[in-house]
């Protein structure tokens, strides 16, 4: 299981959340308290942010070193300022190479994504079942080989059949379609996943046959602007809200929060 994390509000320098909180994604890394599977997330890792005044594709850089080893990272973070950014620290699911194109979050456009969870043998369960489904155009932009990218090719799937649907339907619609697919054949599946398109946050805690990974959220408002924080595991000691097992929560551009079930 990997660990997740994602940011919207006022501009912010990355190390404020990746270094210097008390448990921060640094330290979830080689010291995570809710992991269902695995001991450490050492096999590479991703941040992806948003440019704060300018629409343009968002900026990813990724590693396949553990992210506590990259020397690289923290001058970085404290140079990089923004109001959105998505962060993954891997821990590859066994079989799964350990390389750049596995690594996430996954760029899609202004598309951001990234999961935490698994597909059960998913190379022998629902690999040749997703790819089916796919368009050649969507099926040629997969480059790695893990079931998260694959979820992803899903979405866009789904989304290319509802351009004008919501990203929470959308993601909706996509968990709905990977029951489906699943249920058949009894495996467990597990998609903690958040999307942003630099403006909004929707994420998803999801499991079929199994337990749910960990997804808290916590929304701290002031006089002057509001943040919110999507995260595996809590950062530091504040009213973390732990987000409902089967449940999507989005947080749009004016920072209301809405959490619906997954029927």
């Amino acid at each position: 299981m990997c660990r997740i994390l994602a940011y919207l509000g006022a501009p912010i320098q990355l190390e404020a959340l990746l270094y210097e909180p008390e448990h921060s994604l640094v330290v979830q890394s080689y010291e995570p308290r809710e992991m269902t599977s695995g001991v450490v997330n050492a096999d590479g890792f991703g941040v992806a942010w948003y440019h704060p005044q300018r629409e343009t594709s968002p900026f990813i850089y990724k590693n396949i070193l553990p992210i506590w080893s990259d020397v690289n990272l923290p001058e970085l973070s404290r140079y990089v300022e923004t109001s959105c950014f998505m962060a993954n620290i891997r821990s590859a699911t066994a079989g799964q190479a350990v390389d750049l194109s596995n690594c996430q979050p996954f760029k899609r456009d202004r598309l951001l994504f990234t999961h935490n969870g698994l597909i059960e043998n998913f190379g022998q369960t629902l690999h040749r079942p997703i790819r089916d489904r796919l368009q050649d155009s969507i099926y040629q932009q997969i480059q790695g080989s893990t079931d998260s990218e694959h979820i992803l090719a899903l979405f866009q799937e789904t989304r290319d059949s509802l351009p004008n649907a919501s990203l929470e339907t959308l993601l909706h619609k996509t968990l709905i379609t990977l029951t489906e697919l699943a249920t058949p054949l009894s495996i467990k599946v597990s998609a903690n996943i958040i999307l942003s398109d630099g403006k909004r946050l929707v994420a998803s805690r999801f499991a079929l046959n199994t337990s749910a990974p960990s997804l808290y959220w916590l929304q701290t408002p002031s006089e002057i602007s509001t943040n919110t924080l999507i995260a595996s595991e809590p950062l530091f000691e504040a009213k973390w809200e732990r987000c409902p097992e089967n449940s999507i929560l989005s947080v749009g551009e004016d920072f209301e929060t809405r959490i619906n079930p997954i029927l």
